[in-house]
């Protein structure tokens, strides 16, 4: 069995986790699910996490607060936004501030495994 990258999935929405987790487990990556930022930063998980798909709004601390937590501690991961209020000023600040893509809800299998392989091999889109 080949060692995987784990992709840590952070969304205060349940289905929302769940569905992201069988997509990435159907495309054979490992995933871990957290219901928030916090959670996510008390796991002992944060340091084998080489990819962070996190919810744009979220109680407590948001996906973008999460990234630029993670930036400011010296521990930064590639990080995919996904959101269900697509705002283009958001957009622009959240990939201003580093985050490798940024998708609106409901994305694409196709867009969103994309930026999976942007953020774990820095392939980019054609």
């Amino acid at each position: 069995m080949r060692d995987l990258p784990t992709i840590a999935i952070v969304d205060d929405d349940e289905s929302v986790r769940d569905t992201t987790k069988d997509l990435l487990d159907s495309a054979g990556w490992s995933a871990a699910t957290f219901r928030s930022a916090e959670r996510f930063l008390l796991s002992k998980e944060t340091c084998a996490v080489k990819c962070l798909v996190a919810d744009m709004r979220m109680p407590g601390m948001t996906g973008l607060e999460l990234h630029r937590h993670l930036v400011a501690a010296g521990t930064p991961i590639p990080t995919v936004l996904i959101t269900a209020y697509p705002d283009d000023g958001a957009r622009a600040h959240a990939l201003k501030a580093g985050v490798i893509c940024f998708l609106a809800k409901p994305f694409s299998a196709e867009d969103f495994l994309a930026c999976i392989e942007i953020a774990l091999h820095g392939r980019h889109l054609a």
